[in-house]
C-alpha cells in the first residue's frame, strides 16, 4: 500500500465522500473539473441537511460558492472530565463493534465517533473524518463481532464538560508595573469583591450525555446511562471483572417436517433442552477452551484458560408467539410432551465469565445444539475440555451470530479477579428523569419505536404462517418419509448437512501452537516467541471479550 493510500485508511466513509466533494469543487474552481460524460439528473433531497456540496456541483455554474466550513470549538476554552458510558445496540446492520477501514458495513465505533465529534464532546487531534480515539483516553469493554448485539456494552473516555473553567486573573506584578509607568494608583473600591461562583453539581449541572448523543446516533444504537465518577485508574477494558452473554433460540429451532414417530432420537427441528442444560453446566469452572474458539494467529495467543462462573439455559417468559399447528401429531415430538404450553417457546443460553476467547460463545452454542438434537451426548463437552486427550479442535461449524447478545459488563470494587456486584454508579438521566426517559427524545420512546417496528414485522410474519397452516389442509396427511438431515445452528432455518459425522470422528484442525508458529515464520520471525516479544509485554485478549 502506498503512502497516499495509507493516508486515507482510517477515514470514515462519510469523510471520504466529503473529501471527494471538496476535491471536485477545488478542481472546478481552477477550471480543471470535467463533468461525467453522461450526467444523471439529481433529484432534490427529501429532507434538509445537505446543502453546499450539491450547489457547488451544479452544471453551468462558473462561479463556485465556497462550501460552508463547520465552526470548530477551541478545546482550551472548555473543561473535560473522564466518564464511562453504558450503551446498547442491535448488531444486525453492523459489521461489528470495532471500526475497520476495510469494513463493508458500518461499525458501532464509527457511529459513536461521528456522534461524539458532531456534538463536540471530543476534540480530535487531526481531521475529525479520521477515526482515531487516541485523543480521548478511550477504552471499550467488549469487541462484539459482526451481527452480534449488546445491551450492556461499556466504554470509558474523556469528554467535554459544562463545568466552567476558573477565570484567569491578571498577576499582581503586571498591575504594579502599570502603576510604575503611569504614576497613577488604581483605586480599589471596598465593595469590589472577587466573583463567587456557585458550586458545580457534577451530575445535575452537567451535560446530559446520553440524551445529547442519542439525538445523533442511529435508532438501533442507544446510550443508556453514564458514570460521572469512575474509580481511579478505571478502564472499560481492564477494570471489567465479569462479562455476561445470552444466546437466544426457539423450541423448535427451525420448522420441523411432518414425520412418523418411533425414532429413538429427538425429532428433527426439536431440541432436548434438559440434555442441553446438562451439557451447559459442564462449562462452569476454570478450563482450557482452545477447542471452543477460533484462533486469531495475528495475536499469537498462547493462553486459552478462562473462568466460567455460570452456564445454564432458561426459558424466556412472555416472548412466545403461539403457533398451534406445531402441536399436530406429525410435527410435534412425543418425547417432549412434558413441556406444556404454547409453541414455539423461547430459551436463552446464559453464560457469565471473566473473559472470553474469539467466537467462544458461538462454538459453545454449536455443541449445545448438537446435544439438543440428540446427535451428541452431554459428555462431549467434557471430552473437548480435556486438551491432553484432544489438543486440537475438530472442524465443526460455529453457531450463527445474530441471536448473541453481550448482556452486561460488571465492574466490581477492589480486586477485579474477585467476583462481586457491579460497583459503578450509573446515571440514567442527568436532569429531570421524566424528561430524560419519557420526553420527546426520551430513552423509552426511542427504544419503544425500535421494538414496535420489529414487532410489526414479527406479527405480520406469524399471521402469514398461521394463514398458510389454516389453508394447507391435513398436515398429518403430508408425512415426509425421507430423512431430514438439517442441523440447528441458530439461523432461521436448519443447515442441510447430509449424513451426520460425530464430533470425535471429524478431521482435526492444527493445534494453536502449530498455527502460531507457521504464521510467525510467514511474517519473517524465527518463531512465535520472537513475534510475541516484538509486541512487547502487553496484555492480549485474556482481558477482552472478543465475541
Amino acid at each position: 500500500m502506498s503512502a497516499a493510500e495509507a493516508k486515507y485508511n482510517s477515514w470514515t466513509k462519510a469523510g471520504l465522500v466529503s473529501r471527494i466533494v471538496e476535491l471536485e469543487a477545488e478542481l472546478k474552481r481552477h477550471g480543471h473539473f470535467k463533468e461525467p460524460p453522461t450526467p444523471q439528473p439529481q433529484a432534490p433531497p427529501s429532507h434538509g441537511g445537505s446543502s453546499g456540496a450539491g450547489a457547488d456541483a451544479s452544471a453551468g455554474n462558473s462561479t463556485v460558492k465556497k462550501a460552508k466550513t463547520k465552526g470548530k470549538m477551541d478545546p482550551s476554552k472548555y473543561s473535560t472530565r473522564f466518564i464511562a458510558l453504558k450503551l446498547a445496540y442491535l448488531g444486525k446492520r453492523y459489521g461489528g463493534y470495532e471500526y475497520s477501514s476495510s469494513g463493508v458495513l458500518p461499525s458501532i465505533e464509527e457511529e459513536l465517533w461521528k456522534a461524539l465529534t458532531r456534538a463536540h464532546l471530543i476534540f480530535p487531534t487531526q481531521d475529525e473524518r479520521i477515526v482515531d480515539f487516541d485523543c480521548c483516553e478511550y477504552a471499550k469493554c467488549g469487541r462484539t463481532d459482526r451481527g452480534v448485539s449488546a445491551f450492556g456494552q461499556v466504554i470509558s473516555l474523556r469528554v467535554r464538560s459544562a463545568k466552567p473553567l476558573p477565570k484567569k486573573q491578571a498577576p499582581p506584578a503586571a498591575e504594579e508595573n502599570q502603576q510604575a509607568q503611569t504614576g497613577e494608583q488604581t483605586e480599589s473600591p471596598e465593595e469590589e469583591k472577587p466573583e463567587v461562583l456557585r458550586p458545580f453539581d457534577p451530575v445535575h449541572d452537567e451535560l446530559d450525555y446520553p440524551r445529547l448523543l442519542n439525538r445523533l446516533l442511529p435508532d438501533d444504537i442507544r446510550i443508556l446511562a453514564w458514570c460521572p465518577s469512575p474509580p481511579p485508574g478505571f478502564s472499560a477494558r481492564f477494570s471489567c471483572g465479569e462479562r455476561q452473554y445470552r444466546y437466544f433460540f426457539t423450541q423448535p429451532a427451525f420448522m420441523p417436517l411432518p414425520q412418523r414417530g418411533g425414532s429413538s432420537r429427538v425429532k428433527t427441528g426439536w431440541l432436548d433442552v434438559e440434555a442441553m442444560r446438562d451439557a451447559a453446566r459442564r462449562f462452569e469452572g476454570t478450563h482450557d477452551f482452545r477447542n471452543f474458539c477460533k484462533i486469531d494467529m495475528s495475536k499469537q495467543i498462547s493462553e486459552f484458560v478462562r473462568v466460567i462462573y455460570e452456564s445454564d439455559i432458561e426459558e424466556v417468559e412472555g416472548d412466545t408467539t403461539n403457533l398451534p399447528f406445531l402441536q399436530t401429531a406429525s410435527l410435534a415430538d412425543s418425547k417432549l410432551a412434558g413441556e406444556a404450553g404454547n409453541y414455539p417457546k423461547v430459551y436463552s443460553f446464559n453464560v457469565k465469565g471473566s473473559a472470553f476467547l474469539w467466537h467462544q460463545i458461538r462454538h459453545m452454542v454449536a455443541i449445545l445444539f448438537l446435544v439438543g438434537q440428540g446427535l451428541e451426548s452431554p459428555s462431549i463437552v467434557t471430552e473437548l475440555l480435556d486438551i491432553k486427550a484432544n489438543p486440537a479442535r475438530p472442524g465443526y461449524v460455529m453457531a450463527h451470530e445474530s441471536p448473541l447478545v453481550l448482556s452486561d459488563c460488571i465492574f466490581p470494587s477492589g480486586d477485579r479477579s474477585v467476583r462481586g456486584p457491579d460497583a459503578i454508579e450509573w446515571v440514567y438521566s442527568s436532569g429531570n428523569p421524566a424528561v430524560g426517559m419519557f420526553g420527546k427524545a426520551g430513552l423509552f420512546h426511542s427504544v419503544w419505536e425500535t421494538w414496535r417496528g420489529h414487532k410489526t414485522e414479527e406479527l405480520l410474519s406469524s399471521q402469514l404462517l398461521k394463514y398458510v397452516a389454516a389453508r394447507a389442509g391435513d398436515i398429518d396427511g403430508m408425512v415426509v418419509d425421507t430423512p431430514d438431515t438439517r442441523l440447528a445452528e441458530g439461523a432461521p432455518g436448519g443447515r442441510h448437512a447430509g449424513s451426520y459425522q460425530p464430533i470425535m470422528k471429524m478431521a482435526k484442525l492444527e493445534t494453536p501452537e502449530v498455527m502460531n508458529e507457521r504464521y510467525a515464520q510467514r511474517r519473517g520471525f524465527a518463531n512465535s516467541d520472537a513475534m510475541r516479544a516484538s509486541k512487547g509485554k502487553r496484555k492480549l485478549d485474556e482481558d477482552t471479550a472478543d465475541e
